[in-house]
């Protein structure tokens, strides 16, 4: 067992060196993927005419018609993270965020998943996998939600 209680004693260690990092790494990943679909939903609104001609040509949204989707697609890339960098309902910014993540990729698969476009759907994978993170353990300290909280108690 004395092999046991050294490695024990090791990770214990490690969680109390890496445990205050945990909200950093939060506003991190929410600012980062943040930053990725507010530049996206920005273009679309300021060059909405070149919009409409990638959801009418390109994009391939199921369920929705192209002018439909353009304007969801655009909302949901500026409202969301918005929400998601002040830590606003923190966990549903999150999943909406997720939504337009995986629609982007069900609407443009015939290009990301062709030879040649790993690197580009490698992207929404990462963005995907920090989303489910945020939706799983939340914003983090630095979030308006933990503020809400903490006020309510």
């Amino acid at each position: 067992m004395p092999m046991l209680d050294k490695i024990l004693g090791v990770d214990r260690f490690a969680a109390r060196l890496l445990n205050p990092l945990q909200s950093l790494f939060a506003l991190g990943a929410r600012l980062y993927v943040s930053w990725q679909f507010l530049k996206s939903g920005y273009l679309k609104v300021t060059s909405w005419d070149s919009t409409l001609y990638l959801f009418e040509n390109e994009y391939h949204t199921p369920l929705l018609s192209p002018h439909a989707a353009a304007v969801a697609g655009s909302f949901g890339e500026l409202f969301f993270p918005t929400l998601l960098v002040l830590g606003l309902m923190g966990r549903l910014s999150a999943i909406g965020l997720f939504a337009v993540n995986a629609m982007a990729v069900i609407s443009y698969a015939h290009v990301l998943l062709a030879e040649g476009s790993e690197a580009a759907l490698g992207q929404h994978v990462l963005w995907g996998t920090l989303l489910v993170f945020l939706i799983i353990y939340g914003p983090g300290k630095y979030s308006l939600d933990h503020l809400l909280n903490r006020s309510r108690l």
